[in-house]
């Protein structure tokens, strides 16, 4: 089985794993994630590979990390990931790509990412619930990172946070590779999606 199918093959298994925990039918998780009811029927089958965008939308309904959706065990004391088993999210022909290097659901979801950004490409994101909090470290080339419109710049050696519940992005002006470290700390839901915050629809 191949590592495609096996992330297709986890993400049905847990996708309807945590719908169940959560309390959600088809429907409920329909309306809070955005995503279609036959969509999700599609993933919970592993019938589709969905989008990063999708993905993230299920895991914000549902009050998890991505990582937890996309193979989730009990989680040691200590998780060491070595180089090559982080799970790339997105790439694009220009160099540009997005790793998932860890994600832990025992505080509420935090997830840590690696980034590159080939000079002249960007990536967008929606805003996430009210409370969650990101946070970069850049350690090669320039990030401009643009909030609600207004740009900031850090340069490498640089660290910025800001709350993400105002859509935002990530580019690279400059003229060399820009690479960052990210944390993405989200507010916790209740077993039962009330009583606490629940991530809205997005992408990072």
């Amino acid at each position: 089985m191949s590592d495609l199918e096996q992330l297709t093959q986890a993400l049905a298994r847990n996708l309807k794993r945590w719908r169940g925990e959560r309390g959600f039918t088809l429907d409920t998780l329909a309306t809070r994630a955005g995503v279609s009811r036959g969509m999700i029927i599609q993933i919970e089958q592993a019938r589709t590979n969905p989008s990063v965008g999708t993905t993230v939308k299920l895991a914000d309904a549902l009050g998890v990390s991505i990582t937890t959706l996309l193979d989730h065990e009990a989680t040691p004391q200590v998780h060491v990931v070595l180089p090559g088993q982080e799970v790339r999210m997105w790439s694009t022909e220009g160099g540009s790509a997005s790793d998932m290097l860890l994600g832990d659901d025992r505080r509420g979801p935090l997830e840590m990412w690696a980034y590159r950004l080939e000079p002249g490409e960007g990536t967008a994101s929606d805003p996430h619930p009210a409370g969650t909090v990101e946070m970069m470290h850049v350690t090669a080339g320039e990030l401009t990172l643009v909030v609600e419109d207004e740009e900031y710049a850090v340069p490498a050696g640089g660290a910025v946070s800001f709350e993400a519940n105002a859509p935002h992005a990530y580019r690279n002006d400059g003229p060399v590779p820009m690479e960052m470290t990210m944390a993405v700390s989200i507010p916790p839901v209740g077993p039962t999606g009330s009583g606490g915050s629940l991530r809205g629809p997005g992408s990072r």
